[in-house]
């Protein structure tokens, strides 16, 4: 079985997914080598919404950065990730 297969992980990534993917390359000009990669993950904060989602890219060289949205992935919009991705600071920068 190929890794990152199996039960409870999808074969492909939903088409939302893919949009958002394509969105973050567009809108921050990324090249064919920059890993893009968005995960919805629980949060286990105090005072955090149950659900969010990370926005990270991962240049062949280059930093990292992340963005973290306090939502589920299939409630980001394309405003949205405008707004983070542009507007602020990626974490640890």
């Amino acid at each position: 079985m190929p890794l990152g297969f199996g039960p409870g992980n999808p074969a492909a990534p939903s088409p939302h997914l893919r949009e958002l993917k394509e969105k973050v390359r567009t809108l921050l000009d990324l090249d064919d080598d920059t890993a893009v990669m968005i995960r919805q993950l629980a949060c286990t904060e105090p005072d955090c919404p149950p659900l969010e989602t990370v926005v990270a890219v991962l240049p062949m060289n280059g930093k990292a950065r992340r963005w973290t949205m306090h939502r589920p992935t299939d409630e980001i919009t394309e405003d949205d990730l405008k707004a983070v991705l542009l507007a602020t600071a990626p974490e640890g920068a």
